[in-house]
């Protein structure tokens, strides 16, 4: 069975994912990450292998930790320990010291029970596929197993929380005076940092979610649960709300009213005052399969391109590096700056999207009637076969609802690839149509693929 899925290692912890479990995968990454052409020259300059670990709140995160910088320094690599942190900050710092690699310790939006293990390369991006193939394999393999003054140090990381805030700050083009936000940092890695970050930009803040115990992670709050977050801007009156989830690599919002804008209004409002600004490259957006077909449309209007790619901010990334594009994202708020970040950061979006709210003194609906939403109705089915997506039928189904629909909508079927279902999406324009087609094809789901 494959370890990695589409974001790392994930788990129930102390289920699939143990303590055990997590040492031979950091022992396994010092093995790939910590060999090779470059950590040859780095040993040879007299530099120790390096890597940074951070966690967000969650109980099992101590344990977790724990054994991957155990695993780490057993095997050689010096440890930087900056505790709870935004997985952003984690690649961000990766980049900042020139590391040789980080871990990440997360389950990001997933319920407190759970857990996970991301890991960044040099320069604080994911690995490619092969590499973490490598990794897997190397879980059952040899250890570095260095003795006496070849084991690594694990180290606290003192000013890795300044440093992030000093770089989410110098890329701002404009100052948030006069604008209130409610922040809901989902009790997770946000909770000490975000808040600080958005003062400092001059913001007034009202804070929500921001007292994790290690069990409350994303429950009822964060960007999972909206609901929280629109009755709290209505209360105090604040001008929008910004809602990460558990890591914060993640960032949607809602506006004065409390409707909610998503990654792909975010993406929109960014994409265009980008391109206002000069700084989009090529006039290109790199959005994937999931996002709306407002957002082509808008963007189609605007004289920009739209380049998809499959469901992961990893396969984002991966086409903006390709191309040097400048901007790129998911509709769940993954949003990648890659003038400032090497992932989606939630921080860098909520700061950037306020300041075009103050640069260009407009509210957040304002800058979102940019883009028109067309209706979407997503069904999870679960207790069936994800393997099995290509089944004939289904297959048949889906083309029969996609000439149904033709240029007025689409239809997605997709096997998730961090949990157990598969997953129907349709768009349409009326939102009666879009959830009888879904319904449909989600009961021939079930029918074909049930276990």
């Amino acid at each position: 069975m494959a370890l990695f899925g589409t974001d790392g290692v994930r788990g129930l912890a102390n289920g699939p994912l143990t303590a055990d479990l997590a040492l031979s995968l950091a022992q396994a990454t010092a093995v790939v990450l910590g060999q090779g052409r470059s950590a040859d020259a780095r040993r040879a300059s007299g530099k120790r292998i390096t890597a940074v670990v951070a966690r967000d709140p969650r109980i099992s995160g101590e344990f977790l930790a724990s054994a991957v910088a155990a695993g780490l320094a057993s095997s050689g690599v010096d440890v930087l320990d900056a505790g709870v942190l935004p997985t952003p900050s984690l690649a961000f710092l990766v980049a900042d010291i020139d590391a040789d690699f980080g871990v990440m310790v997360s389950a990001s939006h997933n319920p407190a029970p759970d857990n996970g293990i991301k890991i960044f390369a040099r320069g604080g991006v994911k690995l490619p596929d092969e590499v973490e193939q490598r990794i897997e394999f190397a879980v059952a393999g040899p250890k570095l197993l260095p003795t006496g003054a070849d084991v690594g140090r694990i180290r606290r990381f003192a000013d890795a929380e300044d440093r992030y805030v000093v770089h989410l700050l110098q890329s701002l083009p404009h100052r948030l005076e006069g604008l209130h936000v409610v922040l809901d940092c989902a009790h997770g890695a946000a909770a000490g940092v975000s808040p600080e970050t958005f003062r400092d930009a001059g913001a007034q803040v009202t804070v929500i979610g921001a007292d994790p115990d290690g069990l409350n992670i994303n429950d009822g709050v964060g960007s999972t649960h909206l609901d929280h977050l629109a009755e709290q801007v209505l209360r105090v009156g604040a001008d929008l709300g910004i809602a990460h989830d558990g890591d914060a690599d993640r960032c949607l919002a809602v506006d004065a009213a409390g409707r909610t804008i998503d990654g792909d209004q975010i993406m929109a409002i960014l994409a265009a005052a980008m391109q206002d600004r000069g700084v989009l490259r090529d006039d290109t957006l790199v959005a994937t399969v999931m996002s709306n077909l407002g957002l082509h449309r808008a963007m189609d209007a605007r004289g920009i391109r739209v380049v998809q790619t499959g469901v992961g901010d990893r396969y984002v990334l991966e086409a903006m590096n390709q191309n040097d594009y400048s901007l790129g994202g998911e509709q769940s708020g993954h949003v990648i700056m890659s003038d400032f970040a090497t992932t989606g950061d939630g921080l860098l979006t909520g700061l950037h999207l306020m300041a075009e709210m103050a640069r260009q003194n407009k509210t957040l609906a304002e800058l979102a009637s940019i883009m028109t939403v067309f209706p979407q109705v997503l069904v999870n089915v679960t207790g069936v076969d994800r393997t099995r997506v290509a089944d004939p039928v289904v297959s048949a189904a889906v083309a029969e609802a996609t000439a149904e629909l033709g240029s007025s909508g689409r239809v997605l079927l997709r096997a998730s690839g961090t949990e157990p279902l598969v997953r129907v999406m349709v768009e349409a324009e009326g939102i009666d149509d879009a959830r009888r087609i879904a319904d449909r094809l989600a009961d021939v789901v079930r029918e074909r693929l049930a276990l």
